[in-house]
């Protein structure tokens, strides 16, 4: 595709407004890492803040590599997307094991490390090293489909080859690395997903979207499925052993993170009738003092695929004694240290008040 002034036209404008943020700041390629994963499914905004305290808790691949499993995932709470913490504790125990602790400097081996793809090794190597690697990611796409009015849907396979190429052929790969967050700034600031500043676009001569009057059909994507609904009930059982916990291990929404007692049901069940279930019965088999103190109103919590419609009761068993195959009692103290998911943290925050 012919090339139109776009490289130099976005460089001068990131000059002007580019955001200053404090991975912008270094050349690690430890740290350009971390703040790739946390911004993947995570606002600036908010993840600027879990950045600075994630590299001040584990301030370098060594640090990560030694830490636990639970340590990670307690400092990453908040954020979701679990996984992401998962992979860059994996990532950083193979560095440590296979590359004596640094970052290596080819692009085929950092992809090959747990969590990273094509987009954030484009990241580490354009940004960290200078090597011409371009990235894709949603901004990029619409900029891109906008200024060469392209209506091929972004979330198909078609659509991603054409992305692909058109992002590496409009690189400029003298400043590699400035290239790509320019763009990345320029979608997010300039060109956005909605109301976007085309009257002071510095693009609009060129921009073919703006010309045909199409930018607001841009990108084009193909339909997308419903995300399909889950229904929780959580009891927060506390007897004078402590609060009974487990960790989750299933390949499952959360893996990894700590959760209550948790019964799961195909529709909607009020919790009258849950109290009323042989599930709940089962559940406090052994407790025949068991007293349900509180049931909240439901929460619902969205995922990328999924809605939860979350209950939770509070449940106390005041004679010691009570057992639950697969949870453990956790003091107070315990709960501090543990990772629970979002909504889970969010409850327990909400009870100790």
């Amino acid at each position: 595709m012919r090339p139109l002034p776009l490289r130099q036209t976005l460089l001068e404008w990131y000059a002007r407004y580019g955001r200053r943020l404090p991975w912008r700041e270094t050349r690690d390629p430890y740290r350009i890492w971390v703040s790739e994963i946390i911004l993947q499914q995570t606002r600036i905004a908010q993840g600027t803040d879990y950045y600075l305290r994630f590299v001040e808790r584990f301030p370098d691949i060594a640090s990560l590599a030694a830490a636990s499993e639970d340590q990670v995932l307690k400092q990453w709470q908040g954020l979701g997307y679990y996984s992401r913490a998962r992979n860059l504790y994996r990532a950083a125990q193979r560095l440590a094991e296979q590359f004596d602790g640094q970052f290596p400097r080819s692009y085929h081996q950092i992809r090959s490390l747990p969590g990273i793809g094509d987009y954030t090794a484009a990241a580490i190597c354009s940004i960290a090293y200078r090597m011409p690697y371009a990235v894709l990611d949603g901004n990029v796409y619409r900029v891109l489909s906008r200024y060469f009015d392209l209506d091929t849907p972004i979330d198909t396979t078609a659509g991603k080859k054409l992305f692909t190429r058109l992002a590496d052929e409009q690189l400029d790969r003298d400043r590699p690395g400035d290239y790509n967050q320019a763009l990345m700034d320029f979608g997010a600031l300039q060109c956005t997903p909605s109301l976007p500043e085309c009257p002071r676009c510095p693009l609009r001569p060129h921009c073919r979207a703006q010309a045909a009057g199409s930018v607001a059909l841009r990108p084009a994507k193909s339909k997308r499925s419903e995300p399909s609904p889950r229904y929780l009930h959580y009891f927060h059982i506390v007897s004078p052993e402590g609060t009974w916990v487990r960790r989750r291990t299933e390949d499952d929404i959360w893996r990894g993170l700590y959760e209550f007692p948790r019964i799961e049901t195909p529709d909607d069940l009020p919790a009258e009738q849950m109290l009323s279930d042989a599930r709940y019965a089962a559940l406090i088999r052994s407790a025949s003092t068991a007293e349900v103190l509180e049931t909240l109103p439901p929460v619902k919590h969205l995922l990328s695929h999924r809605v939860l419609h979350i209950r939770f009761y509070r449940v106390s068993i005041p004679t010691p004694g009570f057992s639950l195959e697969g949870y453990a009692p956790a003091t107070e103290e315990d709960l501090s240290h543990l990772a629970f998911p979002r909504p889970l943290a969010a409850y327990l925050e909400r009870s100790a008040r």
